[in-house]
């Protein structure tokens, strides 16, 4: 994206907002992958436009990365329907900013990913552009293609759902990481008791291997399920396996190896000092993006 002088003040602008749009793509698919691909998508859109008829750059680009991330999420969810066993969000190993930004972080935890998951695609891309970004009715409106009028309802739509089932209990980020450092502790030495101390009673565990290794391919609910489905996974490595606390998707998290090899990831989301939802993502094919930070941005 270097350029001749011409190009330079298109380059430019797009590095500036190049993390923003990156954020918008994936909250709005869940792919760090195919988030990747619609950013540069937006790109080779970009240097087409004419510069001197955008008065406002970044609206501009969130409005073609909107509308290229929109045709992918549709493609995506004819993808999803034949994927093998439970769907999560690629993983990200985020940088320390995201963690202290609670609302960006909880905008692309995993639990709140995958509420947006249960949106129709304008729904999904309306809450996102509005209620994360602060993006006005009138962009948006030129993003997806609907009136200012329809966009107003549609916002008020899709939050009412997010706001039905997203978590509703509260932690802190000293809390979290407590409970982190116990559930890692517990899992590490096999002790049973002390998993079930740091997991809520109704605690949720969702797998995700795509079917390219072994795992639960239905949700596992309750303390006691769970905390015997760890521990029999870690008796059956044995000392094969390593663990190291990381910051996935802004919140706590657990990355695991086997023999050295990046095997696994393990969000966690933690309310009210306990583990009440776990995210267990090893599909080799969505793990990319824990081997390096990714820098997100509102």
């Amino acid at each position: 994206m270097g350029g001749t002088a011409g190009t330079r003040p298109a380059t430019e602008a797009f590095v500036a907002h190049r993390n923003l749009l990156f954020t918008v793509a994936y909250q709005m698919l869940g792919s760090a992958a195919d988030a990747e691909d619609v950013v540069q998508e937006t790109w080779l859109r970009w240097t087409g436009v004419d510069l001197d008829a955008v008065r406002d750059q970044r609206a501009y680009l969130v409005k073609i990365v909107t509308r290229q991330a929109l045709s992918r999420l549709r493609a995506l969810g004819r993808r999803k329907e034949s994927y093998v066993g439970p769907w999560l969000p690629e993983p990200l190993l985020t940088t320390p900013d995201v963690a202290e930004d609670v609302e960006l972080a909880d905008s692309v935890s995993m639990a709140v990913l995958l509420v947006l998951e249960t949106l129709a695609p304008t729904e999904r891309a309306v809450f996102v552009l509005r209620d994360v970004f602060e993006v006005g009715y009138d962009e948006i409106a030129e993003a997806v293609d609907k009136t200012p009028a329809a966009v107003r309802q549609i916002a008020h739509r899709a939050r009412a759902h997010v706001a039905e089932r997203r978590p509703r209990g509260t932690t802190d980020p000293a809390e979290a990481r407590a409970a982190l450092a116990a559930f890692q502790r517990a899992v590490e030495t096999g002790d049973l008791q002390g998993l079930l101390d740091v997991l809520a009673p109704d605690v949720v565990i969702l797998s995700d291997a795509g079917g390219l290794k072994p795992a639960a391919r239905k949700p596992v609910v309750g303390a006691d399920k769970v905390a015997r489905l760890l521990a029999a996974r870690w008796d059956a490595l044995g000392t094969r396996t390593t663990t190291e606390p990381a910051q996935v998707n802004g919140g706590p998290a657990v990355i695991l190896r086997v023999d050295g090899e990046l095997d696994g990831v393990v969000a966690a989301r933690v309310e009210d000092g306990v583990v009440t939802g776990l995210y267990f993502v090893r599909n080799p094919e969505k793990l990319s993006h824990v081997a390096r930070e990714t820098a997100l941005s509102r």
